[in-house]
């Protein structure tokens, strides 16, 4: 029912959004009289700040066009490599001749993009840096809003195959990346794989800012996992997406929820940006103000995820804790780090991050007890944030230049 009625509230707000939309730029365009006006920047400050707080949200493209490459300017060209009904498998293809291509000899690395609520746009950033130096793949998960019922249920196990499916596309001689919530089916992929005596086994795995032992250093988020029991994510959060959308009838934890979750964590802060963006507007500083647009365009923008998939992560990784225990069964076979022995790991957290705790992605070392300490590396970024060891001043100036060295070392 809730579901129901945000539809219906979106629904009712449309036209009162796109009213205010339209007003902001009546009271802006210099061929306005309205512009002219007495407090004409407050009144279109105000209109525009009411649109942003109002409006629906969508996907935001990537908006790669171009990457310097050893000093010189190239195109890239997104491509759709698979198709998944859950997910596409972009590359960031250089617009180049094959012959070009190789005489680059750039590393080919997957980066697997979280599916915790936003697009896999979030991490526009991190493309960008890779891309100077790297062949990049990227995981482009799909709204479970638009996936009809036909295709089925998308479990934690149907996303650790899903990863293995890519890996074995790309390989050989790939690295792959992982982001926040990826780093714990992407540690029990390739754990699988290594179990197998898969050939296909990447070169190396950088896992970054990711709940690998959730017990370490416990977050609100992590908090909110435990103090809940797992009949009550079941009864209280998931839906059923309603009939104008593809997947009707699809059990989903709907990204307003989650969006609304992202807010309530720091909604002072949020509080203070959108202040802050009013006076922006009423003082014409437009540089700052557009960086707001830009950011809130992507934060507000959100997805559904899959119920089973979202409670298997609860239950698993944040309830049981089953990959630090060692009792994590996955299509029959343990999950077993301990297994894998020739791909090089790298984990990176930030000293700050408030999402996935000190310590819980360093974890991965311990559990990975077969590489050698010569394949292993940490590295902790001073004074980032979570966001801040995969977009921003510190990802493109400290984090990006490490892991591309790791990559080089190792591959």
């Amino acid at each position: 029912m809730l579901y129901q009625l945000h539809e219906m509230q979106r629904s009712l707000l449309t036209p009162l959004m796109q009213w205010a939309d339209a007003s902001s730029k009546m009271f802006t365009n210099p061929v306005s009289p309205l512009a002219h006006t007495p407090f004409s920047q407050r009144i279109a400050a105000g209109y525009e700040l009411m649109y942003r707080l109002g409006k629906d949200y969508e996907k935001p493209a990537f908006e790669i066009d171009s990457v310097q490459v050893n000093g010189q300017t190239v195109g890239i060209v997104e491509h759709v490599e698979l198709t998944k009904p859950f997910c596409r498998l972009l590359h960031f293809r250089k617009d180049l001749s094959d012959k070009e291509t190789r005489a680059l000899k750039q590393p080919k690395v997957l980066l697997v993009a979280p599916l915790s609520g936003h697009h896999s746009t979030l991490l526009r950033d991190t493309v960008r840096a890779l891309l100077a130096e790297h062949d990049v793949y990227v995981t482009d998960w799909t709204d479970a809003r638009m996936v009809p019922m036909t295709e089925g249920a998308f479990h934690l196990d149907d996303y650790i195959f899903y990863v293995q499916d890519f890996i074995r596309l790309l390989a050989p001689d790939l690295h792959v990346i992982s982001v926040c919530q990826p780093t714990v089916p992407v540690l029990a992929a390739i754990s699988l794989m290594a179990t197998a005596k898969d050939p296909k086994l990447p070169k190396t795995m950088t896992m970054m800012g990711g709940p690998i032992d959730p017990r370490k250093s416990p977050t609100q988020v992590n908090n909110l996992a435990t103090e809940k029991k797992f009949s009550w994510f079941e009864n209280t959060v998931i839906y059923a997406v309603p009939p104008n959308y593809p997947a009707f009838g699809r059990k989903v934890y709907p990204g307003f929820l989650q969006h609304a979750g992202f807010i309530a964590m720091n909604p002072g802060r949020h509080a203070q940006s959108h202040r802050e963006f009013y006076m922006h507007l009423v003082t014409g500083d437009d540089e700052p103000a557009e960086g707001h647009r830009k950011f809130y365009d992507e934060y507000n923008a959100v997805l559904d995820m899959p119920a089973e998939y979202y409670l298997d992560t609860i239950k698993t990784v944040f309830q049981e804790f089953s990959l630090p225990k060692g009792t994590w069964m996955v299509g029959g076979q343990l999950v077993r780090p301990q297994d894998i022995t020739t791909v090089a790991l790298f984990t990176v957290e930030g000293e700050l991050d408030d999402i996935s705790g000190a310590g819980q992605t360093q974890a991965a070392h311990e559990l990975c007890s077969g590489i050698p300490a010569t394949m292993q590396q940490d590295f902790v970024a001073p004074q980032a944030g979570h966001y801040g060891i995969f977009s921003g001043r510190r990802w493109r100036e400290t984090i990006c230049p490490k892991i591309g060295e790791f990559i080089k070392k190792h591959g």
